[in-house]
């Protein structure tokens, strides 16, 4: 599987444009096979996105690597990410900052990544089963905040989670539209800023309602 991994690298990571060498390695490192269901374990490095329990998926790999150059990541950052599903942008990121917390809200996505970043011996992930839309803000403020589900709009919480300097990669858009992948970075000073980055597709961010209370 490591063949697998460097080819997977160099073709559709590296040549599409992923310059970071530590975002490179991580993708070279950390095992995608383990964290697509078993069937479809024989293209797990094949650049598309897995079906994955919970009506869910799994990212193509192009699409983490390029979130996770998007988002600097620097060895003594805190990372928030939104939308765990089966692990593996979590474990990815684990390898390049100080710890992960990653919130899902499928039960049962929660539960199947939480054991499986304990038996791969990612030990600065934390897991917990709730609603994205509300971030993690007892662990807040985070460098980055990650979200691989789309929003409608980008949650307030998750802006007022991110620290001084921080960057929040994001899709934004409806479910059956072309979404927009966003760069969102806060100064030192507090002010936010934002640019678009590509067209993306992503599922649906589900739990809070941005016009509720």
């Amino acid at each position: 599987m490591a063949l697998q991994r460097g080819r997977m690298v160099e073709q559709d990571i590296a040549a599409r444009g992923i310059a970071d060498q530590r975002v490179l390695q991580a993708m070279r490192e950390v095992p995608r096979h383990r964290f697509v269901d078993p069937q479809h374990a024989p293209q797990a490095y094949a650049d598309h996105p897995s079906p994955i329990a919970g009506g869910q998926t799994i990212s193509q790999p192009y699409i983490v690597a390029h979130m996770t150059e998007l988002a600097r990541p620097r060895p003594d950052d805190r990372a928030l990410e939104l939308g765990t599903g089966s692990g593996y942008q979590a474990a990815v990121l684990s390898t390049l900052v100080a710890h992960v917390y990653t919130v899902e809200i499928v039960p049962e996505l929660a539960r199947g990544a939480t054991a499986l970043l304990d038996a791969l011996g990612y030990r600065n992930v934390s897991v917990r089963e709730g609603d994205g839309w509300a971030g993690w803000p007892e662990h807040a403020p985070y460098d980055i905040i990650l979200v691989t589900a789309a929003p409608d709009e980008v949650p307030p919480a998750l802006l007022e989670q991110l620290a001084p300097g921080g960057r929040m990669v994001i899709p934004v858009g409806p479910v059956h539209a072309v979404q927009e992948l966003r760069l969102i970075e806060k100064s030192a000073g507090g002010e936010v800023s934002e640019r678009q980055v590509a067209p993306v597709r992503f599922v649906p961010m589900t739990g809070g309602d941005p016009t509720g209370p």
